[in-house]
């Protein structure tokens, strides 16, 4: 997901978002333990939308607590 996706997303699908992204990140360690996880390079992109949706999450909360 781009970041201007990201940026469009409201808080909520945020959330439901990284959730995802977490389990995505946990079936992909199992599949690289038993050899079926044919691109490796997948797991450094989920850790890396994992860390933008949190980056935004945190944004949206500081902004909503200066309101």
């Amino acid at each position: 997901m781009k970041t201007k996706e990201i940026k469009k997303l409201s808080k909520s699908e945020l959330e439901k978002n990284l959730l995802r992204l977490k389990k995505d990140l946990f079936n992909l360690r199992f599949q690289k333990i038993n050899s079926q996880l044919p691109n490796s390079s997948k797991i450094s992109q989920t850790k890396r939308e994992i860390s933008k949706t949190k980056t935004f999450l945190e944004s949206a909360k500081k902004w909503q607590k200066e309101l």
